[in-house]
C-alpha cells in the first residue's frame, strides 16, 4: 500500500491517501464502544469545518471568527429539507444526500456574502463582520421563530442503522460511518484544492496583493472562492451534526465555540489539514478530559460547577500561549521537524575512519 501512495503523484495521491485514511477509520470504529463512536463523529464533523478554516486563514490569509454561525446554517438547511422530505415520503438515504447538500448549499450562499464582503475588507474589518454574524445567530433564530423553532430548535426523524447493518454495528457507530465518510470527502477535496493551482493563487494573494494582480491573479475571485469553500465545508460539518444529534438549536453556536475553532486551527498549525485534525480532536476530547478530572478530584460542589465551563477555556488559552512561544507553525509543525531530521540523519554520509600503517 506504501508503495502504491508513493508512486501516485498530485490529486492523485491525495485523493488515495484520503481514501485509505477514510477506511482505516471506518474501522476503527469496531474498536470503540458507543460513546467513543459519537466522539469520534462529532470529531469527524468538527474536522470538516477546521480544515476549511484552516485552509481559509492559512492559505488565503483571510480572518473569519464566525464559522459557528456557518455551521448552524448548514445544521438548519439540513434539518428543514429532511423535514419536508420526510412529509412527502422520501426514503432515508435519498433524504440524507439531499439535506445534506441543502446544507451545504445554504451555508455557501452565506459564505458568498461573506467573500463578496472580504473583498473589499481586510484584517479587523473582515473580522468584525464575521464576528457580528455568529452574534446575530440567536437572534435570527428568534425572529424567525415560526421557521427555526428559536431557542429550541428544530428536530428531525430519527434515522437508524440501515436494515443490512443492524444485526452487525450499533447506531452510534454508523453515525460514526457516515460522519467519517462525510469528512473524509470533504477533507479530500479542499486538500486537492489546497495543493492544486486554486492553492498557488490563494497563497499569492495571501503574501503580496498587488504582485498577485500584477501577474494576473483575480484577487478578489480568489478571496470570494476562498470563502465560498471554506463555508461549505463549514455547512457539512454542521449537517453532520445535526445528523448526529438529531438537532439543530442556536445555542450550541456560541461565540465561544466560534473562537474555539479558530484557537484549534491555530494550535494545530495554519494551512495544514493535519493540524487541523489534531485541533479538531482537542476540541471535542480536551473538555470530556478535563471534566472527567475534576469529577475524579475531592473538589467542592460549587467550585467544580464554576471550573466547569471555565476551566477548559483556562487550558486552551495557555495551550495557545505555549504553543505560539514554543512551535509558531502549530503542533504539526512538529512532525514536519522530526521527519527533516530523519532525512539529514539518512543522507549524512557515514565517517571515515583513518588507516594506520605498521611499522615493520
Amino acid at each position: 500500500m506504501t508503495g502504491i501512495l508513493s508512486a501516485l503523484r498530485g490529486p492523485r495521491r491525495t485523493i488515495a491517501l484520503g481514501a485509505v485514511l477514510t477506511i482505516l477509520a471506518i474501522g476503527g470504529t469496531f474498536l470503540l464502544d458507543p460513546y467513543r463512536n459519537f466522539q469520534l463523529a462529532t470529531i469527524a464533523a468538527t474536522f470538516c469545518v477546521a480544515a476549511g478554516l484552516t485552509l481559509l486563514i492559512g492559505h488565503s490569509g483571510q480572518l473569519s471568527l464566525g464559522h459557528a454561525a456557518l455551521m448552524a446554517t448548514g445544521g438548519y438547511g439540513y434539518a428543514l429539507t429532511v423535514n419536508a422530505l420526510t412529509e412527502a415520503g422520501v426514503g432515508s438515504v435519498l433524504r440524507f444526500v439531499i439535506g445534506m447538500l441543502a446544507g451545504i448549499a445554504a451555508a455557501g450562499m452565506l459564505g458568498l456574502l461573506l467573500g463578496l464582503a472580504a473583498a473589499r475588507l481586510q484584517g479587523p474589518y473582515l473580522a468584525g463582520v464575521t464576528l457580528a454574524l455568529v452574534i446575530a445567530v440567536p437572534a435570527a433564530a428568534t425572529v424567525f421563530s415560526s421557521i427555526l423553532r428559536g431557542d429550541q430548535g428544530i428536530q428531525i426523524p430519527y434515522d437508524g442503522v440501515p436494515e443490512p447493518l443492524r444485526d452487525l454495528i450499533a447506531v452510534e457507530q454508523w453515525q460514526a460511518w457516515v460522519a467519517v465518510l462525510v469528512a473524509g470527502v470533504v477533507v479530500t477535496w479542499l486538500a486537492v484544492l489546497g495543493g492544486g493551482s486554486f492553492g498557488l493563487r490563494m497563497r499569492a494573494v495571501r503574501d503580496d496583493e498587488t504582485a498577485a494582480r500584477l501577474n494576473g491573479v483575480a484577487a478578489a475571485r480568489v478571496k470570494v472562492t476562498a470563502f465560498v469553500v471554506s463555508a461549505s465545508a463549514a455547512g457539512a460539518g454542521g449537517a453532520v451534526i445535526c445528523f448526529v444529534t438529531q438537532s439543530v438549536s442556536p445555542g450550541a453556536y456560541t461565540l465561544a465555540f466560534s473562537l474555539l475553532l479558530v484557537v484549534a486551527v491555530v494550535l494545530g498549525g495554519l494551512g495544514s489539514i493535519g493540524g487541523a485534525a489534531i485541533g479538531s480532536a482537542l476540541v471535542v476530547l480536551l473538555p470530556w478530559a478535563i471534566g472527567a478530572a475534576t469529577a475524579a478530584l475531592p473538589v467542592p460542589a460549587d467550585l467544580a460547577q464554576r471550573l466547569a465551563g471555565n476551566l477548559p477555556v483556562l487550558v486552551f488559552g495557555a495551550l495557545l500561549i505555549v504553543t505560539m512561544l514554543v512551535r509558531p507553525g502549530g503542533l504539526a509543525s512538529l512532525r514536519r521537524r522530526i521527519r527533516r531530521s530523519s532525512d539529514a540523519a539518512a543522507s549524512e554520509p557515514e565517517p571515515v575512519l583513518p588507516t594506520t600503517t605498521r611499522k615493520r
